[in-house]
């Protein structure tokens, strides 16, 4: 597979998928800016070898219409203040040949949101999944995708995927444009290399023991990759709203907490499983509950299976973090996805807190620790404890499937699998 260290840019055209599906305030401006610094180091390659930058991305749901809300062009300059040459824009990203080809050494063109066409993710729009011409319509938008993609590939040179956020995807711009290049024209970008290596980390080189901390409000969400893990690790934790569900399960009393009522008996198969197979799984044994659903609601520490009447565990409880921290402190390989409570209210951080704080010194002792998917991001940010772990992924959905096993197009489509 050609690598981006290995190829030259001098005099070509590099046409490069980002994530800049960064979040805006009301005025249009960049509030959390981390995807744009993701993606510089293989922006910069490009240029430093005298190539010219084609850099194209998706923000927001537009669902396949024009929207000023989710217009790239709003970013241009900031974009242009991290490379340090000014970006031109193209207010069309399926009508920029001229601007492609007139690009020189050095030059930079930021194409419009690529959602603004339905070809881009090839679904077929305002038709029913239920309506008999759904399939006809299934096709024939797979074949505009595809027309679509090649009009993309036809601005440059080679191509360059650095956006593991939507490496799931079977996308015109994260994989069906792929095939327009030959296996030496097309590669993965630095950021991309670094996910999966990471994921490599955790699946194939695993350093035990390996501790995953499986966090977030339902269990049905995270099904695919408990299942997944359960055959890897050696400590499961399980956090969050899904700890009530599991309470529940086996007889417990939970209040208002919140609940997947038919997913109990999915929780008995979790904990039948996690026995059978020897993974000591960790759940929450108490919990701070409130008796209203606010950082200012009065608060108590009960047992996360006897919440009383009117209130709803919150966060994980002292002895609960005392036992997830145990869990993680000796472990060589760490997963973390998903908060252990209502990290957004202060006072609701403390669970999460301690998941972070032991994984830091876990890290610190030598461990590969990974933080993926956008809540447990936030929270080891909110934290400023970011530098103190290996790996923060940028991608949700794609590492989770990425863990499940699953193949992320994406990464298919560069490898040519």
């Amino acid at each position: 597979m050609q690598t981006i260290d290995n190829f030259n840019f001098a005099g070509k055209k590099a046409i490069v998928r980002v994530d800049f599906n960064v979040p805006l305030d009301e005025n249009g401006k960049i509030t959390d800016d981390t995807r744009i610094r993701g993606a510089l180091p293989t922006l910069k390659k490009v240029l430093a070898d005298g190539g010219s930058l084609i850099i194209m991305s998706h923000m927001g749901k537009p669902k396949g219409k024009v929207n000023a809300k989710f217009s790239l062009s709003q970013i241009t300059d900031a974009v242009s203040e991290k490379l340090g040459v000014p970006v031109q824009f193209a207010p069309d990203c399926a009508k920029a040949s001229d601007a492609a080809a007139a690009l020189k050494a050095g030059e930079v063109l930021l194409l419009e949101n690529l959602r603004f066409y339905p070809e881009e993710e090839g679904k077929p729009v305002g038709i029913d999944k239920e309506d008999p011409a759904y399939e006809d319509a299934k096709k024939a938008m797979k074949a505009s995708q595809k027309e679509f993609a090649k009009t993309l590939a036809s601005y440059a040179d080679c191509y360059i995927n650095d956006a593991f956020g939507t490496a799931h995807r079977k996308h015109a711009s994260t994989a069906v444009i792929a095939d327009y290049f030959d296996a030496d024209h097309k590669m993965l970008g630095y950021l991309m290399e670094k996910e999966v290596k990471a994921v490599d980390n955790i699946l194939k080189d695993i350093k035990r023991p390996f501790t995953a901390i499986m966090g977030g409000s339902k269990v049905s969400t995270k099904i695919g990759i408990i299942e997944n893990l359960m055959d890897k690790v050696d400590n499961l934790i399980l956090c969050g709203g899904m700890t009530y569900t599991f309470a529940k399960a086996q007889g417990g009393k939970i209040g208002n907490s919140i609940v997947e009522d038919d997913k109990l008996e999915l929780a008995l198969d979790i904990i039948a499983k996690a026995k059978a197979k020897g993974v000591n799984l960790v759940l929450g044994t108490d919990c701070v509950a409130a008796d209203a659903f606010s950082n200012d609601a009065n608060t108590q520490i009960v047992p996360s299976n006897n919440i009383p009447d009117g209130w709803e565990g919150l966060d994980a409880g002292p002895e609960t973090q005392k036992s997830f921290a145990a869990a993680i402190e000796n472990a060589k390989t760490i997963l973390w996805n998903g908060p252990a409570g209502v990290f957004e209210f202060d006072n609701f951080t403390a669970g999460s807190r301690a998941i972070a704080e032991a994984i830091a010194k876990a890290t610190k002792n030598g461990a590969f620790s990974l933080i993926g998917g956008g809540d447990s991001v936030a929270c080891i940010n909110k934290f400023g404890m970011a530098d103190q772990v290996s790996y923060i992924s940028t991608g949700g959905g794609a590492l989770l499937e990425a863990i499940e096993g699953k193949v992320l197009p994406g990464v298919a489509a560069i490898k040519g699998e």
